[in-house]
């Protein structure tokens, strides 16, 4: 801070890089990171501070696009707490939303200082006890494979868990390698690594690498990014001295006098004169480098962020596909779809994934929580309707009409319901139905199933399901055998009934004789008007 500077490269972490872009602001410094950092540094707050690789926002989003992509809906994240994850983590609770997922559970680990192994054990079986069986790892690369190799101890690599690490164990296997031992611990894991497009120049810069380190330590995708941030500023400075640009520094006004200590002597504090114009050379950048095309948006965020999507099977590392700010999900390499019109809400493609258990089958992304209370369900048992209604085995297994019906609907619903069944009668005598719907209005039970009949007393203080059975209006009467004879249609009209009604239907067939055939001179009577006002 007491030399003059004109440009800084670093640092790796977010809770370094908000104090020290308020001093690169203040100095006109500009202020440069190659590391994935939060979206918290917004350039509004730090003018001065330019981040040469995609930011945590589009890590979360492409997350979010992945976890989407596979239909979950609930999420566990593990990060450790301090600004370089706990702003990241937040950005990926609002990227899921936007997907209609939930970030259900977040589980914090304390920061690396203090961090033991017995507080990733008590986070892991916190997390075990969740429904949720997605689990989203961003933490420091130490510290997140100890987390895998305690889940592997705990059982929480088999079938069932999806679990996705971020860039952190990308960078450890291309540094490093895969060890033998983390085949076992990550086998089935997902994790992401900024894409790096494939060229001569990379292929000869990583040959060069090699030769450099004697194969010692592998290039990492950061690794690259820093290479092409020194050239940034390079470029940026041979167009400021081409400009006639010198390089002077001017006294800090608000700190002069101040003498501070022998380390730091804050008195000596000066403001690069040239700052505001090397930035805007920085932000100005269009040139090849081993990343790519390297330049900024208007909004300083890099151009065309992309991710490989990468599988841990067997050891190997099996890239599933790609995600990019420009179409999504894709098996395609994102450089070859930029020319193409964006179009992200279809065409979404990754290949088959072997997930934790070495199962290629899609794992449903939740599992029955062991530490909630179920729910009592009342079962009527009585003496009559037993087809409709519920009975009760030697071995105390209840079954039923009504019971297949709810087990049924139960199969249905996407998420867990723990249940119970709570018997409510002995089995020999009629109960009182209300009683048992009086139960559930007063949380003595929580559901109630059975041969329950809806009307309206019980409707006004509980809930219904639609009616699975209906009897419609039925008669009840007595059965008695009669004499079978063929004039038994004459049974239900006495006597004078029948005179009476066959009486009436002759004169009622006269009446239609004359209104058809009119009268002639033998048959006198009144006109056919008159005929017919008397007759009615």
């Amino acid at each position: 801070m007491n030399a003059d500077i004109v440009a800084v490269i670093g640092p790796y972490g977010s809770m370094m890089a908000h104090a020290l872009s308020n001093v690169a602001s203040e100095l006109h410094v500009p202020f440069l990171s190659f590391t994935a950092l939060d979206p918290s540094l917004s350039p509004l707050q730090y003018p001065y501070f330019i981040q040469t690789a995609p930011n945590d926002l589009y890590l979360m989003t492409a997350i979010s696009e992945i976890i989407s992509y596979f239909s979950y809906r609930e999420v566990t994240a593990i990060y450790t707490d301090d600004e370089q994850f706990r702003n990241s983590i937040y950005t990926l609770g609002d990227q899921l939303w936007e997907k209609r997922c939930k970030l259900s559970y977040k589980a914090p680990l304390p920061p690396d200082s203090s961090l033991t192994p017995q507080d990733i054990h008590n986070v892991l079986v916190n997390v075990r006890s969740m429904e949720p069986r997605v689990i989203v790892v961003h933490t420091y690369s130490p510290t997140g494979l100890s987390v895998f190799e305690t889940a592997k101890r705990l059982g929480m690599m088999k079938k069932g868990y999806i679990w996705i690490a971020t860039t952190w164990l990308a960078t450890v296997l291309d540094s490093a390698g895969n060890s033998s031992k983390n085949a076992s611990v990550l086998q089935g894991v997902l994790t992401l690594r900024p894409h790096i497009p494939d060229s001569n120049k990379k292929r000869d810069f990583e040959r060069r690498w090699k030769n450099l380190s004697n194969g010692s330590i592998g290039l990492t995708s950061y690794g690259l990014y820093a290479y092409d941030t020194v050239w940034m500023i390079a470029r940026a400075l041979d167009k400021f001295f081409n400009k006639g640009r010198k390089v002077s520094f001017s006294n800090y006004s608000p700190l002069t006098g101040l003498k501070g200590t022998k380390s730091l002597n804050l008195g000596g504090l000066s403001i690069f004169d040239g700052g505001k114009q090397l930035l805007t050379n920085l932000l100005q950048t269009n040139m090849s480098g081993l990343t790519g095309l390297v330049g900024f948006n208007p909004d300083r965020s890099v151009i065309h962020p992309s991710f490989d999507i990468i599988n841990m099977v067997g050891g190997q590392s099996w890239l599933l596909g790609y995600w990019s700010n420009h179409s999504g999900l894709s098996v395609q390499p994102p450089e070859t779809l930029y020319a193409k019109r964006s179009n992200r809400s279809s065409n979404q493609d990754l290949r088959s994934v072997v997930w934790p258990g070495n199962t290629t089958e899609k794992p449903r992304g939740w599992e029955f929580s062991n530490n909630g209370k179920p729910l009592r369900i009342g079962v009527p048992v009585s003496a009559g309707f037993k087809e409709v209604g519920i009975q009760v085995s030697a071995s105390n297994e209840i079954h039923g009409f009504s019971i297949d019906v709810f087990l049924a609907a139960r199969k249905l619903i996407p998420y867990p319901v723990p249940y119970e069944f709570v018997v409510f009668g002995d089995g020999h005598t009629n109960h009182s139905y209300t009683e048992l719907v009086n139960k559930v209005a007063h949380n003595v039970f929580d559901v109630a199933v059975g041969d329950i009949s809806i009307i309206t007393n019980r409707t006004k203080v509980v809930d219904f399901t639609q009616p699975y059975i209906e009897s419609g209006l039925v008669v009840v009467v007595p059965i008695k055998k009669l004499d079978s004879s063929a004039w038994v249609f004459l049974h239900p009209f006495t006597p004078q009934l029948w005179i009476v009604t066959t009486v009436f239907f002759v004169m009622v067939g006269i009446v239609v004789w004359i209104l058809e055939h009119g009268w002639n001179d033998e048959f006198r009577g009144p006109p056919k008007k008159q005929l017919v006002t008397i007759f009615w």
